[in-house]
């Protein structure tokens, strides 16, 4: 994993404050640009995929660590 990214810490926070703060993240971002955000609400594990299927980013990672989620976006449009 590369350090060419932003990190939006969502550790804490429930359904549906994760992805919305993730939302409003890549709006700010230039197209192109990844967003590594990281979540510890089950509901992200759905949620996150779910929102970049609808809004057009691509989820171009996953991955578990000890007690959360780690979820790389890149902005596509």
């Amino acid at each position: 994993m590369t350090n060419d990214f932003e990190t939006l810490d969502a550790l804490g926070l429930l359904c549906p404050l994760p992805v919305l703060k993730a939302r409003k993240r890549l709006k700010s971002m230039a197209p192109g640009a990844v967003l590594r955000l990281l979540a510890d609400d089950p509901a992200a594990v759905v949620d996150v995929p779910h929102f970049c299927a609808e809004a057009g980013h691509a989820l171009i990672g996953q991955e578990d660590a000890a007690d959360h989620q780690i979820y790389l976006i890149r902005r596509t449009k």
